[in-house]
């Protein structure tokens, strides 16, 4: 039998995002050992790209704001679907967990009086979102990375998990890889925290960095944990769309918090012509209303360009189809024109999205103070993902919890912008919290060597193949088409039945994938590997997608284009049957208390 490299944990958190850092805090600080793996190096999590800020009901701009306002929105946002009790514990905890990340050294922007600044983000009633110019995630990396040193946390970076190990029906750690050096690494551990982000590489245009291939939600998925809400994948509205080489990269909704506008070919802010009913009433009637909500004026309502990301993606594919996008197949974003407005606005947009101006300038040759950016829908974010207890976090398999973008529940069918970064504050809180109690609670577990011994006979399959192999490459960049052209934005039956079809001829040619080489900084090798979490995520997404006969949030069906209330009444699960195969069941949604049907009648 081999010897494998093998580290004992109390807790073991597979991430090293906002999720990940701040579970492996609480898990050390509760008196766990705690190891993390990460699949980059420390700090550079995607926890970077969410730029704009973290929403919390803290009511320093606007004191009309609290956490049952900002409950009803994300609910209102989510069309429902969400689970009303993570919905509840976010509202009312994000403040604090701001507050803490404050003391810990993040250095917020500050209204006159010193407090923590907010500013205005989509779907969102009142200025919300507490940040740090136009870098708010990189903030929130860095001063959990300073504070999480000093808990003697054991960091094991460039690494990847190929599995959950199990005892019974209990998850009791993690089988791997060192990126580096191609050696294969036991983790044992009495609870495993999964953080791991969302499935962006699954398609051809999205925000997300290499690493998010799905891995956390098919680890989950293939140790028996039920999955949720997969059909629900987020087009941020937002991305840069020229040239070829930065397609995706994000361009931060604070651009539109901050009054930049959205205009076709033609010099139209088209957003006015389709407003949904139920945000009717509080959206500005005027493109003056909404530059005076831009600027803090209590009585103006928020312009279209700040409606929820799955409304605002699709009217610009409208456009776009209509013959009447920019040049490269987007819409223009406009910041340039506050100078109608402001006097020192080139100044004003530097200070305030620093960023931005720097991206746009190094990467397009554009200077966002004088001209308009040419920007599209990207792959951002998931909502679906591990269904947890919205408590504790843990998964339907005992002793493996999710927190951050890899778990379901929060965001119902769309996720407001800004909720993401109190999102991983909140949960990933309480799953470090929880895991560290149920670790306290049970021990360690039995590790199954044969399972350990398969999954590394697997992982080296790729190598006895070599190259009379199918191209790793080659079956990524299908996939990635095949979802960007067949699962996107506007889906039909039609297409994610074609999409099926190519997904299970592609997971074939990945099971013939050879690579050439040796372990040692061998890419080849770690796409090969990536190729099962990546084709059982898009496979699940389709299936999901297919399941789902209606319009609602992230998900847009032309073969069904409104919305069904039937299927407002029941989330879509998905679970790995004995013979492999995914099975889809219905799960109700859970009635609401009283009390908290009594506050959104209150903030309709």
């Amino acid at each position: 039998m081999p010897e494998y490299q093998t580290h004992e944990f109390d807790v073991l958190v597979v991430g090293a995002g906002g999720a990940g850092l701040r579970a492996a805090i609480e898990a050390s600080a509760a008196g766990a050992k705690v190891g993390v793996v990460t699949k980059s190096l420390l700090g550079k999590a995607h926890t970077v790209m969410a730029e704009g800020g973290m929403a919390a009901a803290m009511g320093n701009v606007d004191d009309r704001d609290n956490w049952r306002v900002h409950f009803a929105d994300t609910m209102r946002g989510g069309q429902y679907l969400n689970n009303w009790r993570m919905a509840e514990l976010h509202a009312k905890e994000a403040p604090e967990c701001v507050k803490e990340l404050e003391a810990w050294g993040a250095m917020f922007d500050r209204t006159k009086d010193g407090r923590i600044l907010q500013r205005n983000f989509g779907g969102h009633r009142y200025p919300r979102l507490a940040h740090v110019g136009d870098r708010t995630g990189l903030e929130m990396i860095r001063t959990l990375q300073d504070h999480g040193i000093h808990h003697g946390i054991d960091f094991h970076m460039e690494c990847t998990l190929l599995t959950l190990l199990k005892d019974g029906d209990r998850c009791v750690g993690g089988f791997g890889y060192d990126r580096e050096r191609g050696r294969f690494r036991l983790f044992h551990a009495k609870a495993v925290v999964l953080a791991t982000g969302g499935i962006g590489r699954a398609y051809q245009i999205t925000s997300n960095s290499w690493e998010y291939t799905g891995d956390g939600l098919a680890l989950a998925y293939h140790a028996g944990a039920a999955l949720m809400d997969m059909e629900f994948v987020q087009f941020h509205p937002t991305g840069m769309i020229w040239p070829p080489s930065v397609a995706g990269i994000l361009v931060t909704e604070g651009v539109r918090g901050e009054g930049g506008v959205l205009r076709n070919s033609e010099g139209k802010r088209f957003l006015f012509d389709d407003i949904p009913e139920n945000y009717r009433s509080s959206t500005a009637d005027s493109e003056d209303e909404g530059w005076r909500y831009t600027q803090g004026d209590k009585s103006a309502r928020r312009p279209p360009e700040l409606l929820t990301r799955d409304h605002v993606a699709r009217c610009i594919r409208r456009e776009v189809k209509a013959g009447r996008g920019s040049p490269h197949g987007g819409v223009f974003l406009d910041i340039s024109w506050i100078k109608e407005k402001l006097p020192n606005a080139a100044e004003h947009i530097k200070k305030k999205l620093p960023s931005m101006y720097h991206q746009f300038k190094q990467l397009a040759d554009i200077d966002i103070t004088k001209e308009p950016m040419e920007i599209g829908p990207t792959i951002h974010y998931m909502m679906g993902g591990i269904m947890v207890d919205a408590d504790s976090q843990m998964s339907t398999v005992p002793g493996l919890f999710a927190a951050g973008e890899c778990g379901a529940g929060l965001h119902g069918a769309n996720r407001l912008g800004g909720n993401s970064l109190s999102d991983l504050l909140v949960f990933g809180k309480r799953a470090g919290e929880f895991a560290a109690m149920y670790a306290k609670e049970n021990g360690a577990g039995q590790i199954n060597m044969a399972q350990v011994d398969e999954s590394a006979r697997k992982a080296l399959e790729p190598f006895d193949r070599g190259a009379a192999g199918e191209n790793p490459f080659t079956v990524q960049s299908e996939l990635q088409e095949t979802m960007q052209e067949l699962v996107g934005i506007v889906r039909r039956e039609d297409e994610m039945l074609r999409a099926l079809e190519v997904i299970a001829a592609l997971k074939a040619r990945a099971g013939q994938a050879g690579i050439t080489g040796n372990r040692e900084y061998n890419n080849g090798w770690h796409t090969a590997l990536d190729l099962d979490s990546l084709l059982t995520v898009s496979e699940i997404v389709a299936l999901a997608g297919l399941e789902r006969k209606e319009s609602r949030g992230g998900h847009f069906r032309e073969d069904y284009p409104d919305k069904d209330s039937k299927f407002g009444e029941f989330n879509i699960r998905i679970d790995k049957a004995a013979d492999d195969r995914p099975i889809v069941t219905h799960v109700p949604v859970q009635p609401m208390p009283d009390e908290l049907k009594q506050v959104i009648e209150e903030n309709k």
